[in-house]
């Protein structure tokens, strides 16, 4: 399964998420919710209106916080 990071460009905390990826080795696919219109609905679908959103196996997490962590640790353990 892959991780997805729903962010935008000048988004700060999008910017930890995916750093915080990046130190634990997470490959994942960004996707700019303002270059496409389906990444929004996409989302949307998740009942989220704003970024980041992680999703991984079709759990989704908005911000950085405790959620955010466990989802991580599911990551991890795969």
């Amino acid at each position: 399964m892959s991780v997805v990071v729903y962010s935008t460009k000048d988004c700060v905390e999008c910017r930890f998420v995916k750093q915080m990826l990046e130190h634990k080795g997470i490959d994942f696919e960004v996707r700019d919710i303002m270059e496409n219109k389906t990444y929004r609905e996409e989302v949307e679908s998740y009942g989220m209106l704003g970024v980041p959103v992680t999703v991984y196996n079709g759990e989704a997490v908005k911000g950085m916080n405790p959620e955010l962590e466990k989802l991580v640790e599911k990551i991890e353990a795969d």
